[in-house]
């Protein structure tokens, strides 16, 4: 039976298939190199329809083009003296026609035994079919990679979601839409890049396992450096280490960086996530919102090539100035029933948690109530591009008090489609207050909250050399990839996210 008659979806099915290859592998390798490394691509298909795509049969049989391509081919049709088929690379598909006359009748007849997912190299000259399709009149063929494997579900691509995630080599084979998010996420990225460079801002590098977790409120990753003896702990946050540089004088700096969080996972959260993370000297947060704006406009506009990026039933726009909220005016804007007594009275918030049973932190002051309660009741309604400013003192460890309200900070969020797509504040350069707020989480971890921070004493004596007015900020690279690529899994935007052990 030619595999081409089974119909997928079995176990049997399959190991029948692979069982015929491997049998086709064992011919070759009696007949010399199974898998030869000598053929030369010289052309991408996705070149040859830019720079030809446009051309009429008339102009190649002017001026042959020759080509010489490989890729996986993915499309075959077979008939007596002449074949069709499909190869494709990193740039696109492009038809090749393989006859008696042109590759030689052994050519042919072996090519007829190719599998799809077979990974091939054609020479040959270009020519446009009856139909218009652009095709390489193939003069010389060679398998260079026999697959052991089907492609599945008749090349149509994995419907299982999460075999998608398991296996993103099959997928980025089959299915055009994944490429074209991991293409996005690529542009997404070098657009952040040049913007940031373009602003005088230098690019950094910093430690990726620290002596001590720090930079935000997370539970780490545990190692163990076996020559020096010592636990190590993955990145949480390079944002001390950065602040460190600020302090050494390198005044504009940033980094694109891969953070480890021990949390669960869900379809906002896995537990290795890229972030960009700058700094400013003599800049404070009101700044930062700006420039953040401006940063996202122009990162939209050069990888996706729109401000109005759409969103499950309707919009996001980009283009208009992002509201900014303080975390009351939030809540009111979006649920007016709430009075202002209420949300400013803490035994109410209480009553109100205990009775809708939100998550929160009992012993919170009213600040960290009313965030709890925002958490719960308003961040998902964000779905315009809105800043929530002035975050309370208690759950800001990092951040600058307001000099008018010692109670709150000069911080900020940017929520979009409900989420949190970037962190940032006017930065906290007074080591005596750094150090007690650092006494305070380590106070808060001494009672069971694997969250807050260690006690960073380096950290502290780098303040005290003396930290310029600073403002930093950072930005989540997967939650921004999910709102311009309009995914809605986090999963969806991680070439190999984590999954559950098969």
């Amino acid at each position: 039976m030619n595999e081409q008659e089974l119909e997928p979806g079995s176990a049997a099915d399959e190991n029948q298939i692979i069982g015929e290859r491997r049998a086709k592998l064992a011919e070759l390798r009696l007949a010399g190199v199974a898998f030869p490394n000598d053929f030369d691509r010289r052309d991408l298909a996705g070149d040859l329809h830019a720079r030809h795509g446009e051309s009429a049969n008339e102009a190649f049989e002017t001026a042959p083009v020759t080509v010489q391509i490989a890729g996986r081919m993915v499309l075959k049709r077979v008939m007596g003296k002449a074949s069709f088929a499909t190869l494709q690379d990193s740039s696109g598909r492009m038809q090749i026609y393989v006859t008696n006359d042109q590759a030689g009748e052994s050519a042919h007849q072996a090519f007829k035994r190719w599998d799809l997912g077979d990974i091939v190299g054609v020479t040959g000259v270009l020519f446009r079919t009856r139909t218009g399709e652009l095709t390489v009149q193939a003069q010389a063929v060679r398998l260079l990679v026999k697959a052991l494997r089907p492609l599945p579900e008749k090349f149509h691509g994995l419907t299982d979601q999460e075999q998608k995630y398991r296996q993103r080599y099959v997928d980025l084979m089959t299915s055009d839409a994944s490429r074209q998010v991991f293409l996005a996420r690529f542009r997404i990225v070098q657009a952040i890049r040049q913007f940031m460079t373009g602003h005088g801002f230098l690019e950094v590098e910093t430690p990726m396992m620290h002596p001590i977790p720090g930079g935000a409120a997370a539970k780490p990753f545990v190692t163990h450096h076996n020559a020096l003896d010592m636990s190590l702990y993955l990145r949480i946050a390079p944002e001390l280490y950065l602040k460190r540089l600020v302090v050494g004088g390198l005044e504009k700096v940033f980094e694109i960086n891969r953070n480890f969080r021990n949390e669960g996972l869900s379809t906002r959260h896995n537990p290795e996530f890229t972030m960009m993370e700058f700094y400013e000297a003599y800049r404070d947060y009101r700044y930062l919102m700006d420039f953040t704006e401006h940063l996202l406009r122009d990162v939209a506009r050069t990888a996706v090539a729109t401000l109005q990026v759409p969103f499950q039933d309707g919009v996001i726009d980009l283009e208009p100035d992002f509201d900014r909220l303080t975390i009351v005016e939030a809540i009111r804007k979006y649920h007016p029933q709430y009075a202002l007594s209420q949300l400013e009275d803490r035994a109410w918030l209480l009553e109100w948690f205990a009775a809708n049973r939100e998550k929160h932190r009992p012993d919170d002051g009213l600040g960290g109530l009313q965030l709890s309660f925002f958490e719960a009741t308003t961040e998902a309604l964000l779905v315009q591009p809105t800043f929530i400013i002035d975050y309370p003192a208690e759950v800001s460890p990092l951040a600058r008090r307001s000099d008018a309200h010692p109670e709150i900070t000069e911080r900020f969020e940017l929520f979009v489609a409900g989420r949190e797509i970037a962190n940032g504040f006017s930065e906290l350069n007074d080591p005596e207050d750094q150090a007690e707020r650092f006494l305070l989480q380590a106070r808060q971890k001494e009672a069971g909250d694997e969250e807050a921070m260690h006690y960073d004493a380096d950290y502290i004596r780098a303040l005290e050399y003396g930290l310029p007015p600073t403002a930093g900020c950072g930005i989540g690279i997967d939650r921004l990839v999910m709102l311009l690529t309009g995914s809605q899994n986090i999963r969806d935007v991680i070439l190999f996210p984590h999954m559950r052990a098969e």
